[in-house]
C-alpha cells in the first residue's frame, strides 16, 4: 500500500533524517538508501520492518546532516597533501619554476579533507548515532507509516464495498432475466421444431422436456449464487485482521471465472441473451475495479 513517513531526531553528531516510501508490490521488496557508516544496522532495520510490513516495495532513506561541532572534527588528508606538495616541487625543480604552493588550493582537492569515520569504518558513525537511536526513528517512522496507509486503507474500502453492492445489483437484474428465459426456450424450441417436421403435431410435453433441456444447459443460476457469495466474503474478509490481500486476489479470479461462464452460455438467447451480456460485461467492469483497489491491500 502507497505510504509515506519521515522522522527527524537530534543525535550527538548533528541532525539525523530517516524516512520510508512504500509503494505497490505483490511481495516485501525493502532497498536501503543509507550512508555507509549505517550498514551495520540494517539488518535490525530489516527484521523492524518485517514485522509491520507484508507486502510493498519499501525505500528506506537516512540523512546525517552533522552540526559545526562534529564538522570540525574533520581533519585534512596528509597523505595526499604531502603526496601534491612533492609533486608540485618536483616539477618546480625540473622546470626551473619559482612558486610556491597554494594551500586554499590544495584543500580545494577532492580527498583532501576527510571525516574521523573514513579511518575509523562503520563503527564511528554508528557511534555518533546509537543504533538504539536508529532503531527508535525507524519505529516511529513506521507508526507514521501506518497511519498514513490506514487513512488511504479506509478510503479503498470503502470503494470496494461500495463495487461488491453494485455487483450484488448486477447479479439480481441476472436473476429476473433468468427467470424469464423459460418462455423464450419453448418458443425457440417450438419454431426449430416446426420448421424440422414441416407442420406435423408436435407433442408438447416432448417441447417441455427439451425446453428444459436446452434451459439446464444455458442456465446460469449456479454461477449467479456463486458470484453473490464471492461479493459477500468480499465484504467479510474486509472487515477480517490479517494478510487480506493474497485472500482478495483469489475470490476476484473466482468472480471473475464466473463471470465469464455466465458469458459463455447467453449466446443464442436473443435479446434475453443480449440483456444478460450486458449485465456480465458490466460485472467484469466492477470486478476490474475492484482489482485495481485490491492492488493497495496487504
Amino acid at each position: 500500500m502507497t505510504g509515506f513517513a519521515r522522522v527527524s531526531r537530534a543525535a550527538p553528531s548533528g541532525d539525523l533524517v530517516l524516512s520510508i516510501k512504500t509503494v505497490n508490490h505483490r511481495g516485501l521488496d525493502m532497498h536501503f538508501h543509507m550512508p555507509p557508516g549505517f550498514d551495520a544496522v540494517e539488518p535490525a532495520l530489516r527484521s523492524a520492518i518485517r514485522k509491520r510490513i507484508v507486502r510493498g516495495h519499501v525505500q528506506v532513506q537516512a540523512h546525517l546532516t552533522r552540526s559545526c561541532g562534529a564538522a570540525a572534527a574533520a581533519g585534512i588528508n596528509e597523505p595526499l597533501l604531502r603526496a601534491w606538495l612533492d609533486s608540485f616541487r618536483d616539477v618546480a625543480r625540473r622546470f626551473g619554476l619559482e612558486s610556491q604552493p597554494d594551500l586554499n588550493q590544495a584543500l580545494r582537492m577532492p580527498g583532501m579533507m576527510e571525516s574521523r569515520e573514513a579511518h575509523e569504518g562503520a563503527e564511528s558513525l554508528t557511534g555518533e548515532v546509537p543504533e538504539t537511536e536508529i532503531l527508535a526513528a525507524a519505529a516511529e517512522a513506521i507508526d507514521q507509516l501506518d497511519a498514513f496507509r490506514e487513512r488511504e486503507g479506509a478510503a479503498i474500502e470503502t470503494e470496494i464495498r461500495m463495487r461488491c453492492g453494485l455487483l450484488r445489483d448486477i447479479v439480481r437484474s441476472m436473476e429476473e432475466i433468468r427467470s424469464r428465459a423459460l418462455p423464450f426456450f419453448h418458443q425457440r424450441l417450438r419454431n426449430r421444431l416446426g420448421e424440422l417436421l414441416s407442420g406435423a403435431q408436435i407433442d408438447p410435453a416432448r417441447i417441455a422436456q427439451e425446453a428444459a433441456i436446452l434451459a439446464e444447459r444455458s442456465d446460469i443460476s449456479e454461477e449467479l449464487v456463486r458470484l453473490k457469495t464471492h461479493a459477500d466474503q468480499t465484504d467479510t474478509l474486509l472487515s477480517d485482521e490479517g494478510e487480506t490481500g493474497k485472500k482478495l486476489d483469489f475470490l476476484l479470479q473466482e468472480m471473475n471465472r464466473e463471470t465469464n461462464t455466465i458469458l459463455s452460455k447467453t449466446g443464442g438467447l436473443g435479446d434475453t441473451g443480449l440483456a444478460l451480456t450486458d449485465l456480465g460485461l458490466a460485472a467484469k467492469a466492477e470486478i476490474d475495479r475492484i482489482r485495481e483497489q485490491a492492488l493497495n491491500i496487504e
